[in-house]
């Protein structure tokens, strides 16, 4: 359901309190104690069949008896009664509830194959009624005065919003921000998410206005690509941060692949986190922290650090010991120093005293005047090989840190790249601490915690370039292999195998286009005798055993095997190892392999493991037989483009061995982007398989070959998970004549940025002017990395293009946005000048039409200008209502088109 109705749970007009009580200590005081202190407006309608009053209020019998619907109802009674409250509130209208009551997993007592919290659903679901919990500590929102939990204090009033899963924590958390002054917009209880959770939150805050940054306390996620849809959205309006519980792993597990060891259920939250363009932090104070750091500047806008992805710092201090203290912060937080510039050090020669630093940090000496501090802080913040300014300060008996303040906070507000401050000490620097916040300027007590948050602005503008980069090339589209990769699935399913060996495998990559090295399966050490006589010596001979994983292990691999005796030797004692070493194992057979004769090539590891929230996770990293012993490697979450590959193959720490080192030449980086962008077709392909190991994949200046790989199939009693982030629908592509010319009609890609800029700049104002509704020369190229790297389940955009040109051209766009519940949808279209009056916006629009309705979409707005006569004869020959808009009548009308009568909504 996502948002709909959840403005009833949060801001309502009026609320019932079923489970309302007077006896001390009880769940239900202290809710109507909380709901009376919190100022709330409208009327409380306590619910209680023994008593007439309960805390001075009139108290209600039953809810059939209350003077109206109650637009929210909290209930605490016992779990047993919350299914038919539920019903009853659905059928009186009500649209919001909160259910505080814990025990709702036990059976339900007139149908024990469902828990009482399905029946609460299900009774829920025909009235659209929304419900936070149940076991959940409630809800906060001290703008409307709502306190509808059984918080221990108030919230304050603030620019957060705080979402956790623990009502335990989430009670010490109001009770620390409290202390600090820490305010919110809403602070919200999940409970056992029944219905609202995550995702829910996330598009509901993410265009409250009163919420400047959303702070997530995370236990597990359980819809991964509602949850990725919801956050991937509200990243791009407003900072989002979390905390997730179980950073340390869970210990050595058995793990069937390479892969699966190292595809860590957190590290998998981490890769989701960035590309969802949020900001996970280790502790609840870094969470308040950076939200203080990246939701502070003029108007809410601070100077971001996406501007300067190279992150380097500047350290300008009084004191070398808090210079020192906060550089080995940097370093040891993987941050870099700003190397000053010639020009830059002749600048700071000029102001400062023959004994400054003379470097970074910049020791100003702990003499310094106020004109000092000026001086030197305008020529750092004027280098251009300086991407931030931490401005520290610790107090001397020369200058009051007041006076420091005054001079240089303005200079600080006024710069074009991101600055924070840090008054080191107490009450001697109180007042300026306090004007660095009045000036909405990040301040930090310590050196440390002052760098940590310049890490933290740091990694969050990486993910957010991570999140709306503009892609600008893309290589060909790789092959699917989708029908042979299938049929080889079901040949192993036939046979009963829960693996696809070395020979399936690799014929299976091979059909999405990876280079493999050629493979015989041999079922006796004759055959693998003969199969190497049709090979090309030197031969690698490999054993085949459904109980064996790894085959090193056993001796299973003889490599430069160089005639027909060595093969039938390697396999004589493959046996006898395999039955010395692991008696229980049975010999399946042989694979034959030519031997790769690319002695400076580099080992690596490519895979997909299946995450059991998420789904399909990439891994590529350094190969070889000791794999999990390597810190070089790194995950990703498909689909990939040529961007994400490239920035997967960095993440994983390879970039010094691929770029060629002692003579080796470099390696062709090019074929591991495609090979990894063909493994990401795969996985998100074939939802049959959970695991898969290509390792080694040899890489050397000659391009990738994959040597040896292994698949793992799903077993059936398992449900496939699919894709977190919705990949590419080439289902969708298909051709159109228009009057003579045929015209490639798909989904748009992130690749295609540069063609929509074209598609813009060649648009006449008049035509932009109708598009935008404004007049503008040009698109942003932020705006056009939105437009071109869209969430394919939640948003469409389907775009024609002429063939013939690189790239080739853009002739039309229709635009679909839809609510996060995908009832209604926004429209936009625009065709380029020479492509109108030829019907090519009609067939657009239709397509559109059918693709909304195929996905559940009932309401299909747009908007136009009232002079835009064109669009609107083509709105009414598809049938939408045009109605003006009251606030702007003259100027824009509505176009709507709702279900014909008698269908399904």
């Amino acid at each position: 359901m996502t948002i709909r109705n959840l403005h009833s749970l949060f801001s309502p007009r009026s609320v019932a309190l079923v489970g309302a009580s007077e006896r001390p200590n009880s769940l239900g005081a202290v809710l109507l104690r909380n709901m009376l202190q919190g100022g709330f407006k409208g009327p409380i309608w306590p619910v209680n069949p023994k008593h007439s009053t309960v805390l001075g209020l009139q108290a209600w019998p039953d809810l059939a008896s209350l003077p109206e619907a109650p637009e929210l109802a909290i209930i605490c009674t016992p779990a047993g009664t919350v299914v038919e409250l539920i019903q009853a509130l659905g059928e009186r209208g009500t649209r919001a509830a909160i259910v505080i009551s814990a025990g709702l997993k036990q059976p339900w007592r007139p149908d024990p194959s469902r828990s009482i919290e399905q029946a609460m659903l299900e009774a829920a679901r025909p009235h659209l009624l929304r419900i936070l919990g149940p076991n959940c500590l409630g809800a906060l929102v001290p703008a409307v005065g709502l306190n509808a939990s059984f918080a221990p204090a108030q919230a304050l009033l603030g620019p957060l919003a705080f979402v956790s899963q623990s009502g335990a924590l989430a009670t010490a958390m109001l009770d620390w921000a409290a202390e600090r002054g820490i305010g919110f917009s809403h602070f919200v209880s999940l409970g056992d998410s029944a219905d609202v959770d995550f995702g829910d939150m996330l598009d509901y805050l993410a265009t409250d206005a009163r919420t400047e940054a959303i702070l997530l306390y995370i236990e597990s996620v359980r819809q991964a690509r509602k949850f990725m849809s919801a956050a991937r959205a509200a990243a791009r309006n407003k900072p989002v941060i979390l905390v997730k519980a179980g950073r340390a792993p869970e210990g050595a597990r058995a793990a069937a692949s390479h892969t699966g060891a190292l595809a860590g259920s957190d590290s998998v939250f981490d890769v989701a986190v960035r590309r969802a363009g949020m900001l996970r932090v280790d502790t609840l104070e870094a969470l308040f922290d950076a939200a203080q750091t990246l939701a502070h500047g003029r108007g809410g806008r601070a100077p971001s650090l996406a501007h300067y992805p190279q992150g380097r710092l500047l350290i300008l201090t009084n004191g070398g010991g808090a210079g020192v203290l906060a550089a080995d912060a940097l370093s040891l937080g993987g941050g870099r120093l700003a190397t000053l510039q010639v020009s830059t050090m002749a600048a700071l020669h000029a102001c400062l005293p023959a004994t400054w630093s003379h470097g970074n940090p910049v020791d100003i000496i702990g003499d310094a005047p106020v004109q000092r501090y000026v001086d030197a802080l305008q020529v750092v913040l004027a280098a251009e090989e300086v991407d931030g300014v931490l401005f520290m300060h610790a107090p001397t008996a020369v200058v009051p840190a007041e006076d420091i303040a005054r001079a240089c906070l303005p200079l600080l507000q006024a710069a074009h790249k991101p600055v924070l401050t840090s008054w080191v000490g107490g009450l001697a620097v109180a007042h300026a601490r306090s004007l660095s916040h009045e000036a909405s300027l990040p301040s930090h007590d310590t050196p440390e915690r002052a760098v940590a948050a310049w890490l933290q602005m740091h990694n969050y503008a990486r993910n957010q370039i991570a999140l709306q980069q503009w892609v600008r090339s893309q290589p060909p589209d790789p092959p699917s292999g989708r029908v042979q990769a299938q049929a080889l699935i079901a040949q192993a399913r036939q046979e009963g195998r829960a693996w696809l060996g070395d020979e399936a495998t690799l014929k299976l990559l091979q059909a999405y286009g990876l280079p493999v090295v050629k493979t015989e399966r041999c079922d006796s050490a004759e055959q693998a005798g003969a199969a190497a006589e049709r090979m090309t010596y030197p031969v690698a001979l490999k054993l085949i055993s459904a109980q064996v994983v790894h085959k090193s292990d056993v001796g299973g691999v003889a490599l430069n095997l160089r005639n027909r005796a060595d093969v039938l030797a390697a396999a004589e004692k493959m046996r006898n190892q395999l039955a010395d070493k692991l008696p229980s194992a049975q010999l399946s057979g042989f694979t034959v392999q030519a031997m790769a004769e690319r002695p400076a090539a580099l080992e690596l590891i490519v895979g997909m493991h299946s995450d059991p929230s998420f789904g399909p996770v990439l891994l590529l990293g350094e190969g070889g037989v000791q794999v999990e012993l390597s810190a070089r490697h790194a995950l990703a979450l498909p689909p990939l483009d040529e961007e994400l590959a490239k920035d997967l193959i960095e993440r994983s720490g390879l970039l010094p061995l691929l770029a060629g080192f002692r003579g080796r030449p470099a390696c062709d980086t090019a074929a591991l982007v495609a090979s990894l962008i063909k493994l990401s077709t795969l996985a998100t392909e074939l939802s049959d398989l959970v695991e898969i190991d290509v390792n080694p994949l040899l890489i050397d200046e000659k391009g990738v070959l994959a040597v040896d790989a292994r698949a793992r199939l799903r077993p059936l009693e398992q449900a496939a998970v699919p894709p977190a982030i919705l990949p590419y629908p080439a289902e969708l592509e298909e051709t159109m004549d228009i009057k003579g010319q045929m015209l490639m009609i798909r989904p748009i890609r992130p690749s295609d940025g540069l063609a929509l800029q074209q598609f813009y700049a060649q648009a006449s104002p008049q035509d932009l002017r109708l598009r935008f509704f404004a007049a503008r020369r040009e698109v942003p190229l932020s705006e056009l990395a939105r437009y071109s790297q869209i969430d394919y389940d939640r948003e469409m955009t389907f775009i024609a293009l002429a063939p013939g040109n690189d790239p080739a051209e853009l002739c039309a766009e229709v635009r679909a946005v839809c609510g996060p519940d995908k009832r209604s949808a926004e429209l936009s279209l625009q065709v380029g000048s020479a492509w109108q009056r030829r019907g090519l916006g009609e067939r657009l629009l239709r397509k559109m039409i059918d693709y909304l309705r195929s996905q559940g979409t009932s309401e299909l707005v747009g908007l136009s200008m009232t002079e835009n006569q064109t669009m609107l004869q083509l709105a009414r020959r598809l049938g939408f209502a045009i109605e003006p808009l009251p606030q702007d009548a003259s100027v824009q009308m509505r176009l709507l088109l709702r279900p014909p009568s008698g269908s399904e909504s």
